[in-house]
């Protein structure tokens, strides 16, 4: 229901996997209140939705706010996260979250009540909003009187209708300063075939983002060709992504002339890419498929970087396969310059959405020519494919020599 109520406590939590925004949204937050409505309380739970239903929680203290602009040097989240759906009921008792018999969604807005709070902020990806749309949905049918404000961090940058993702910017950034290290391996073994593989479930953006950040960074270094230092064998070569379709033989081919004349191949991949052909060789295998609380499956488990090396190895004739991720390098980075830009005005305009008692999640929406607003609940989702036509990506593909397979991405939600 709405509510006029004056805010006089307010909550805030992270959750999902780590991203280059969550420390720098928290401070974001707290110095924004402290500024403006310093009598408003604030507390942070611990471990996301996880401390909510534990009643876990902080009370954010003079010294704490004082320290708040810290936060904006720091990656990681200082709270804590944690992976819990509110609507799976079976795997919050199983995890001792709830009782057996006991509704998760209520138990949360209980104990939300319980604390005195009047404006929960939730900071994280499509899992974390859809979760706390649930739980603004569950509010607002039982008459509640409280706020949900949502901030969105996912590296994969894949939320309708969300124009840009905190933390995105500092992910691909950072992806590509970690590859730079990487490639060098080249020189270690005659043939070396290595896979980078790029956070990224089910949109490429992040990888193609990665993979372009870090082929423009070559026009910044020297290179002395007839020492065998040279920008060709330090490049990208080939970038597969969950939505664009890839004539594997054909690629296979022309990888194969790259890895004679340069002596290595670089190949980006999202971690998505090709999941669905490993899970059928998997299940087909009698091995059973790993997923978390949301169903999604478990992408370390699966390993796609192993499997397109073994694939493209063969292929290549490769004496040497290096598979290296980059995720968990790249998602606990602290937020770059753009990044803490975008964060300052979403968290900005959190708080006044927040006083203002008007629920949603902070973006700037695609649907609504780019304007940064609280977006309705019901309108976030995750999944948003990548754009493979964007021209950036078609003058990066044209530039490594690689063809623009068929756009298979789905555009609708």
């Amino acid at each position: 229901m709405a509510d006029t109520k004056p805010v006089q406590k307010v909550a805030i939590l992270t959750a999902g996997g780590l991203a280059p925004c969550l420390s720098s949204a928290i401070g974001g937050l707290i110095e924004r209140y402290t500024e403006l409505y310093p009598d408003i309380e604030i507390i942070c739970y611990k471990s996301g939705y996880k401390g909510l239903l534990l009643g876990d929680s902080i009370k954010v203290d003079d010294e704490m706010r004082a320290d708040a602009p810290i936060l904006h040097q720091h990656g990681g989240s200082p709270i804590g996260n944690s992976r819990v759906k509110l609507t799976n009921v079976k795997d919050c008792v199983k995890r001792g979250l709830v009782k057996e018999g006991e509704d998760p969604l209520k138990a949360a807005a209980d104990q939300l009540t319980k604390d005195g709070v009047d404006v929960l902020h939730t900071i994280g990806g499509d899992d974390t909003n859809t979760t706390a749309a649930d739980l603004a949905a569950y509010l607002a049918e039982n008459n509640y009187a409280l706020t949900v404000v949502g901030l969105p961090k996912t590296i994969d940058n894949d939320v309708f209708p969300i124009a840009q993702s905190l933390g995105a910017w500092t992910a691909a950034e950072e992806g590509a300063r970690y590859f730079e290290n990487v490639v060098a391996e080249h020189n270690a073994n005659p043939r070396m075939l290595i896979i980078h593989e790029v956070m990224g479930r089910n949109c490429g953006w992040l990888t193609a983002a990665t993979a372009a950040e870090y082929h423009n960074s070559l026009g910044m270094h020297a290179w002395a060709d007839g020492l065998g230092l040279t920008a060709m064998r330090k490049d990208v070569h080939a970038i597969f992504i969950p939505e664009m379709e890839v004539d594997i033989k054909a690629e296979a081919e022309r990888l194969k002339a790259v890895m004679d004349e340069h002596d290595n191949v670089n190949i980006f991949i999202s971690e998505g890419a090709g999941v669905e052909t490993i899970i059928k060789e998997m299940e087909a295998a009698g091995e059973e498929v790993p997923r978390d609380a949301f169903g999604h499956v478990k992408l370390d488990a699966v390993n796609p970087g192993k499997w397109f090396g073994e694939q493209f190895a063969e292929m290549l004739g490769a004496e040497k396969v290096l598979v290296q991720k980059s995720g968990y390098f790249a998602r606990a980075a602290a937020a770059n310059p753009d990044d803490l830009r975008l964060i300052k005005s979403c968290t900005d305009l959190a708080v006044d959405c927040a006083v203002a008692r008007n629920s949603g999640v902070i973006g700037h929406d695609e649907d609504q020519r780019g304007i940064l607003r609280a977006i309705e609940f019901p309108r976030i989702a995750g999944g948003k494919p990548f754009n493979i036509d964007e021209p950036w990506f078609g003058e990066l593909l044209e530039s490594i020599g690689q063809p623009k397979g068929k756009n298979i991405a789905k555009a609708g939600h």
